[in-house]
Order: C-alpha cells, then structure tokens, then sequence
C-alpha cells in the first residue's frame, strides 16, 4: 500500500451553542429523533465499483447537494421545499415544511488517465468536492481526482435565442449573398433583430480551469480560503496553494534547500486575503518530503482554511498531530505555529496504536474557535487555544478495540472515515460500520447510534437508537459485535449549513434524514 498505510483519519471542529438545539425532543429524557427523508441509487445487491459513493457535500446554503463517485461523476441534488398545511391540536394553522433533493444536474467530471513516464494509471475517482460561495446566478465547485482538479461552473439557461442573420430555422447556413442591410429590398433575406424565447430549464455544467501538474502523490485534501481567490490541496507529502484565476505558471521550493531566499519574498505577497502580487499557478506551502525517503516516518492526511482567517490553515498527519500554521510569519510553512498533540496512554499501547491514531478527517467549527479530528477509533474537539490535549473526546465504536486484528487483516484498519459539525456547532456526527452513523450532542454530552438501511425506509419513520452488545446476554434490541456487517460501512457524512438535515453515504446509496417535525 506503499503511502497509504500511513494516511490518517481527519477532523472537524466546533463551538457549542446551548440557546439552539440541534434536534427536536419530543419525548421525555430529550432522546435525539431522526427521521428518514430520501435515498438515492440502485438496490441492486451487485454493486458496480464505479456507482460507489466516494464524497459528499452540501453547498453554503444547503440548497444543494453535491456527491462524487468511483466513476468520476458528480451528481447535484437541489432542494424543494414542500410546505403542507395540517391541523395540528397544538396549532391549527402550523405549516409542516418537508424537504427532498430531487436530481439537479449529472456531469462526468474526471475520466481514467495515464501516465506514461511513471506508467501509472490514474483513477477517475472524486476525491473531494468543495462549493465556492456563490457570487452571482451561476454556482462553482471544485472537484479533484488523485492528480488534477477542476472548477466547474453550474448554470441554468430557459431561454433560447431566435431570429439568426445567418441560420435557417431549421439550423442551416444561410448563403451570405442572401443577406443584406434594410436598405436594399431588392434580396430575399432583410437583417432582423435575435429575439430570446422561453425554453424548457437546462441545467449546463462547464469546467472553466483545470489545475494539474503539480502534485507528485495522491490528492486528499481541497480547501477553499476565506479570500474567495486562493485554495489548498494536499496531498500526501505537500500542501499546494493556488489561486483561483492562474493555471499556466507554477512556482515550488524544496524544503531541503536551505539555501534558498525565495521565503522573503513569498512573506511579503502572500499576507491577509493578498494574492494578487504573486504570479504563480501553486506554491508548495508546505513541504514534509525527506530527502532521503527511507527517512519517511509520518504523511500528510488531511488540510483545511480557517473560515475566516485567510493566513492560517491546519493539517493533520498519519502520527496523530495536527499542525496550525501561519502565512504571515513565513509563506513557506515548514515550521508551524502550533502543534495539538495528545499524550498516548501507555495502557492502550499495543502493535495497531500507531495505526489507529493516524488522523484521517480535520475540520474547523464554523466560528474557528474549535478544530475537530476523527481517528479510527475516536472523535476529538481540540480548541486553538490548549495545544496539550483535546477538550472532548467521543468513542465512536471503541467495541472494536477487541478486533483490531481481523480488521487489519482484511485492511478495514485503514479506511477513512470523515466528519462534521452541524450548523451551530453544537453536535458532530461520523460514520461506523454495519451502515452505522455517530451523532454527539456536546452541549448535553448525550449521543446516539442510528442505522442507513431500506429496512427503516418508509416516509418520515423516526429511526430507532441502535446498541451494540459486547459480551453476555444480547437484549432483543442489541447487535452482537461479532454480527457487524465490516463491508457495511459510513465514511462519508454531510450536515445540512442551516437546518437539521443529514446525508450519509453508504456504497451506492444516499441516504438523507431529517430531525422530526412536530
């Protein structure tokens, strides 16, 4: 597996807000209530490899919602709010809001590749999806594969032109001696006006840059600064930054040359929100390849902006650390600002500890007090300001602590799960396997386990809080460990920006829940 051994699980991070709750309690105890809404794609129990789900995104607003594949597709579902009126005894005239995604527009963003220098093969494989906030009626997004990223334009169009000099109606050429201005009658044809004339809604969807190139290891990560003009991407040894406008310079410094007096200048055109001095496609903004790569002890796993500080960004590594750095202290970071770190308990030591602690998700709270980080085992809440330890720390399936042979061995150890906050910060959510997803509500330290399946798939049916059982007595409502399904697994999860609306991703399945209505 040669790199990917090492990569590591990642994170997202949060404030609580205690005044908004984050699901509806409508029974005693203020159990969490979810309940099913959609799911997209096949049953079929023959899963093609290209169908499988590989990334999941909400857009800023939540309007949209934006999926990846094996195949190298993106596939947008858009938002339509039904609004019901039903006579409620508390409140008759209580309107019931009812969201569903219906398919907005399907478009093959990667195709499989070949690099006949390395003689390596590229998948078509998304890796990440990232949305641009919008500016204007059309919406822009960042998709990547393992080496090349795209931003791709998603327009709408309802209305055609008509009335051309030079077509006929039916799309022929017109012979151009046909065609004359008003003042001679004499021809067949006078000059007209185009007209545009409604059409039926087409949703068009246009790469408008491809950024490639410039990444030696596969992509894992994709951030798009605050700024609006600049983004990141990661791989597993480096950190690139581009800017949104330029694809056809590119600019890297080696970390190893110590000679090197680029690091002055960067300094000065790479400060707050300040790009527009420099004129190349990426700069390597951090660099952790060794010279010699026998000398490789940890990679690269995951990187994402700060939401509203465009000089500071995080990545996470295989080791478990996370690092935060600084562009006004140095545009070449090969020395960071921060370092969060957690002591390993020497009671929990054991061959997989190493493995098991590799990060594989890392994000910030929406206010950019928080940073959160899934590893295989765990989630954790990190605040920027206590470097030594985190200040949450939530189980996500600590039963399979037991198994972590047979999950090495059929290399379930190393899968990636993702993470993230909701819209106020107050609750995260990760996946599991046995088509198992996490739920922590921090502010009351409660949590649930809650199942994707077609089996729990009728309209509105409120999902029932899973267990497992561990050892001892099964209860009629538990799993035993030894039952789970590990080819059955979440990896993939989205929290809707605004409202409690959920999408996990299970193979070929989209999965979305809502919280209950009353």
């Amino acid at each position: 597996m040669g790199l990917a051994l090492l990569v590591g699980i990642s994170a997202t991070f949060r404030e609580p807000d205690h005044l908004t709750r984050i699901t509806q309690k409508n029974r005693p105890g203020g159990d969490m209530q979810w309940c099913f809404s959609q799911v997209k794609g096949a049953i079929d129990d023959d899963v093609a490899e290209a169908d499988i789900i590989s990334t999941v995104e909400f857009n800023h607003t939540g309007e949209l919602l934006a999926t990846g594949d094996k195949g190298g597709r993106v596939v947008i579902f858009q938002q339509e709010v039904e609004i019901k009126s039903r006579f409620v005894s508390q409140n008759k005239n209580l309107p019931q809001f009812r969201s569903e995604y219906n398919v907005y527009s399907t478009f093959q963003s990667h195709e499989p590749e070949f690099d006949y220098l390395k003689s390596l093969e590229i998948e078509e494989k998304i890796n990440k999806i990232r949305w641009l906030p919008q500016k204007n009626a059309a919406q822009f997004l960042l998709s990547t594969n393992d080496k090349t990223i795209k931003l791709w334009k998603i327009s709408e169009r309802d209305k055609r032109p008509e009335g051309y000099n030079l077509k006929e109606e039916d799309g022929r050429y017109r012979d151009p001696n046909t065609i004359t201005s008003l003042r001679c009658l004499k021809v067949a044809f006078l000059l007209q006006v185009p007209v545009l004339i409604p059409m039926d809604l087409m949703v068009e969807a246009s790469p408008r840059r491809v950024f490639s190139n410039a990444h030696t290891y596969h992509i894992n990560s994709v951030s798009v600064n605050s700024d609006n003009e600049t983004y990141l991407s990661a791989d597993d040894l480096r950190i690139n930054l581009w800017n949104l406008e330029i694809t056809d310079r590119s600019f890297s410094v080696p970390i190893g040359d110590q000679n090197r007096n680029s690091c002055d200048i960067f300094s000065c055109c790479i400060t707050p929100c300040c790009w527009r001095s420099l004129t190349a496609r990426s700069s390597d903004i951090v660099d952790i390849k060794p010279a010699n790569m026998e000398e490789l002890t940890e990679v690269i796993t995951a990187a994402e902006f700060h939401p509203h500080q465009c000089n500071t960004f995080v990545y996470s590594s295989s080791k478990g650390t996370i690092r935060l750095c600084d562009m006004r202290v140095s545009a070449l970071c090969d020395k960071h600002s921060k370092l969060f770190e957690e002591p390993e308990n020497p009671s929990n030591r054991s061959f997989f500890s190493e493995i098991i602690s590799s990060i594989s998700d890392v994000k910030f709270s929406h206010n950019g007090r928080y940073i959160m980080t899934r590893d295989y085992l765990s989630v954790k809440i990190w605040d920027l300001n206590m470097e030594n330890r985190p200040v949450e720390t939530y189980q996500v399936h600590e039963y399979l602590r037991s198994k972590l042979c047979s999950l090495y061995e059929n290399d379930c150890i190393f899968d990636k799960f993702e993470c993230c906050w909701n819209g106020n910060d107050s609750v995260v959510m990760t996946g599991s396997y046995n088509n198992f997803f996490r739920i922590f509500e921090r502010g009351q330290r409660r949590d649930a386990t809650l199942e994707a399946s077609r089996e729990n798939s009728k309209p509105l049916q409120v999902l029932k809080p899973r267990k497992v059982c561990t050892g001892g007595k099964r209860k009629k409502d538990e799993i035993s460990v030894d039952s789970l399904d590990f080819n059955k697994k979440i990896l993939h999860t989205a929290w809707h920006p605004q409202d409690n609306i959920i999408a996990v991703a299970t193979t070929n399945n989209l999965y979305i829940f809502q919280d209950k209505v009353n």
